[in-house]
């Protein structure tokens, strides 16, 4: 059985584009494209290109009103977003439905929140859009857990932590917690993890990291709606957190990032001192250290 895909109408906002050798979006195309972790500004100019030039507009459900109401006026928006246990449609019916709309000679434009290529199941689709004979082109996004971070003022690198970073999805294709994961080299294998689509399985994630040698004490953040107006940040311990996230009727889209580059948010969380927080210049006091090396 086919999902029912959603036809939406919006108001359309202009941007003038600058005068760049920007490719031309041919019929019988679709255009694997990246929305970015959510503020509109955070678009590339290829992806407000494909915006305006495309004729069927299929998006999911994290992508922003903002980001739609760049497509050309006589643009069809069809909603194929995916959201934990509401109905959503399947993959495999998302695919041919790109399919049957390159077929008829549309240009279709493919939005997905993030990147294409993170958690996205671009690769999937692209796939799929070979065995049909369509052509696509990809043009990849800020992924979220790259721009949503530093909305939040959580760097992924920083000179004065260990760096090295593991980024991970919260469920598989089933919404479930993915079986057959290596919880002792995921916990020992970097210092700072970043989780994508975690709230949902956040306790037993907590437990399984701490009972491979993560300590309870360790710094979570945990970031909801990223770069967007609604956007908050608590920041937590690894024991704590699923609890956290329930006192604090945390909904998703969430990253939850663990690790010693939370502490740094005290001084880099530049959205919080636009509302007056006061930041600090070493919040991991490690300016004396490097004096003194």
């Amino acid at each position: 059985m086919l999902y029912d895909f959603t036809m939406t109408t919006r108001t359309t906002s202009t941007l003038d584009l600058p005068q760049l050798d920007l490719p031309v979006f041919e019929p019988g195309w679709v255009w694997l494209t990246g929305a970015g972790p959510g503020d509109a500004g955070l678009l590339t100019l290829h992806a407000v290109n494909g915006l305006r030039q495309a004729d069927v507009v299929v998006y999911d459900a994290l992508v922003d009103e903002r980001v739609l109401a760049m497509a050309k006026p006589t643009a069809t928006l069809e909603y194929a977003g995916k959201r934990g246990g509401k109905p959503s449609p399947r993959q495999a019916d998302i695919s041919h439905r790109l399919i049957h709309l390159a077929r008829e000679g549309k240009r279709v434009l493919r939005l997905k929140g993030g990147d294409p290529f993170v958690f996205g199941r671009g690769g999937e689709e692209a796939l799929a859009l070979v065995a049909g004979g369509v052509p696509f082109r990809v043009i990849p996004g800020i992924s979220s857990g790259i721009g949503g971070l530093a909305y939040a003022g959580l760097p992924v690198t920083h000179r004065d932590v260990n760096s090295a970073v593991t980024f991970l999805t919260g469920h598989g294709v089933t919404g479930e917690l993915p079986d057959g994961l290596n919880w002792p080299a995921i916990a020992q294998g970097a210092p700072v993890i970043v989780l994508y689509m975690a709230l949902k399985h956040l306790a037993r994630i907590s437990a399984n990291l701490r009972a491979a040698g993560r300590a309870d004490a360790e710094p979570v953040a945990i970031v909801s709606n990223a770069t967007l107006a609604a956007q908050r940040v608590v920041e937590t311990t690894l024991a704590d957190c699923a609890a956290a996230a329930e006192r604090e009727a945390l909904a998703p889209p969430c990253l939850v990032v663990i690790g010693e580059t939370v502490r740094l948010r005290a001084g880099l969380d530049w959205l919080g001192a636009l509302a007056g927080r006061v930041l600090e210049a070493d919040p991991l006091g490690r300016a004396a250290d490097r004096r003194t090396g």
